[in-house]
């Protein structure tokens, strides 16, 4: 028994994404503990919950608008990354990865809400 979101690839992946930013988050200085750690924390974990939360009993409008919510929050995950690398608390390598990782995501996501009758 499960719930249908879980297998959602986009729900899978927004669910690595807030892993590995969460772990990302934990390199930063102190002094961005309430600060970028957290704002980049709460982005990240908001796509796969938004996911979930768009799918159970929902109208295709009401999956559409949670699932824009999530593409909202993987552009802030990404504006986040900039002021992460702005900031030098992450190589470029490790930037690319999660950019890179952003960008499939929501390029993944804007599909699957196209797919959804309004």
């Amino acid at each position: 028994m499960k719930f249908k979101f879980e297998d959602l690839i986009i729900w899978q992946k927004a669910m690595d994404l807030g892993e590995d930013i969460n772990l990302l988050a934990d390199t930063f200085p102190i002094k961005e503990q309430y600060n970028l750690s957290s704002q980049i924390r709460r982005a990240a974990d908001s796509v796969a919950l938004n996911i979930s939360e768009g799918s159970i009993l929902q109208s295709g409008a009401e999956d559409r608008k949670f699932l824009g919510y999530s593409i909202r929050s993987i552009a802030e995950v990404v504006t986040c990354l900039h002021k992460i690398k702005r900031r030098n608390y992450c190589s470029n390598d490790i930037f690319e990865k999660h950019y890179k990782s952003c960008f499939d995501l929501i390029n993944m996501t804007i599909a699957f809400r196209n797919k959804i009758k309004k």
